[in-house]
């Protein structure tokens, strides 16, 4: 892990997205900025086409995209798509490139890949080309569709485009996939994803709530002199702490390829969805009626915390997958931090 290069990538990004704020359902200017330093690929090697760097890299940028409830598709593209492709030995197409949540179905006819179904596809109205999972038969193949047509549109709590794009027989470029890039490969990457944004999304309402009860004063003295607010103020530093380093850990086991890593992956989307409704119900009990004014950035992340909880597994889907991973093995190794 190359610190220095952290740091320079953090900055970098933080004085694109520090001051703006995004409209719409795609802030087409942010991405353009976004892009023409290459931070929209960052994780993706070069050789497929991407900026280079590590995991830990990417979840830099993904976190302060998040953080600042920037409505870009960082994540679907780098973290989904990039990933996708790159497994396959595919380069990445021009254009905004987005990841399906879902496998399609797909068939050979005349040696081209025809595919078919119905699949969920954030960001797809905007895209140029989207990348899915097919199975055709027995055969594993990452497939590249062109723009898309046939869309029913659709957005989460915070606006997000949620689309559905309908296949009948769409030829579609592709790749066989290796072993293990599969549709429970990409539960666990979206699933990670997810974890570290909304992580990021709970430190943006522990900034906010911070600031808010410094500033703002009842009784001719601070909110935060109170012992109530200070109380919900602990309790909320210490929610977002333990998605903090949960979707930390699980970047760190991933981009190690540590043996635990699906445990750990488990566990962060797990606490960071459970923390999800917790930071959002203390981060506006602690702004008051503001926080749920439009004008307030706290809507743009606690919205974002909801639907991002529900998304790739919420925490009952992780907690039984922790569940049943843990179950008949030597599970003290791992909370004493040897590993397995």
């Amino acid at each position: 892990m190359n610190d220095d290069l952290r740091a320079e990538i953090r900055a970098a990004v933080t004085a694109i997205l520090d001051g703006r704020t995004s409209t719409g359902d795609f802030d087409r200017a942010l991405w353009k900025d976004l892009s023409e330093g290459g931070f929209h690929l960052v994780g993706v090697p070069e050789a497929a086409g991407g900026s280079g760097g590590t995991l830990g890299d990417l979840a830099v940028v993904a976190d302060l995209v998040a953080f600042h409830a920037a409505r870009v598709p960082v994540v679907e593209t780098a973290f989904l798509a990039g990933w996708l492709l790159a497994g396959a030995g595919l380069p990445m197409p021009g254009g905004l490139v987005v990841a399906s949540l879902d496998e399609a179905r797909g068939h050979w006819q005349g040696g081209a890949l025809r595919l078919s179904g119905r699949l969920r596809v954030p960001w797809a109205r905007h895209a140029d080309h989207v990348v899915t999972l097919a199975r055709c038969g027995q055969e594993s193949v990452v497939a590249v569709i062109p723009k898309p047509v046939d869309l029913v549109t659709s957005e989460n709590l915070a606006g997000e485009p949620r689309d559905a794009l309908v296949l009948e027989g769409v030829t579609a470029d592709h790749a066989a996939a290796p072993p293990g890039l599969d549709a429970t490969a990409l539960l666990l990457r979206g699933a990670l994803a997810r974890s570290v944004q909304l992580a990021a999304a709970a430190r943006a309402v522990l900034v906010s709530a911070r600031h808010y009860v410094t500033e703002r004063e009842q009784f001719g003295r601070p909110l935060a002199r109170f012992q109530a607010v200070q109380q919900h103020l602990a309790a909320l530093a210490a929610e977002v702490a333990a998605m903090q380093v949960s979707a930390e850990a699980a970047v760190a086991a991933v981009e190690h390829e540590d043996s635990g890593a699906e445990v750990a992956v488990a566990a962060a989307k797990a606490t960071t969805s459970a923390g999800a409704r917790q930071v959002a119900a203390i981060g506006h009990q602690l702004h008051g009626a503001l926080g749920y004014s439009s004008e307030h950035h706290l809507g743009a992340v606690t919205t974002r915390l909801w639907a991002w909880r529900e998304e790739f597994g919420n925490e009952s889907h992780w907690h039984d997958r922790l569940a049943a991973a843990l179950h008949d093995r030597a599970w003290w190794p791992l909370l004493a931090g040897g590993g397995w």
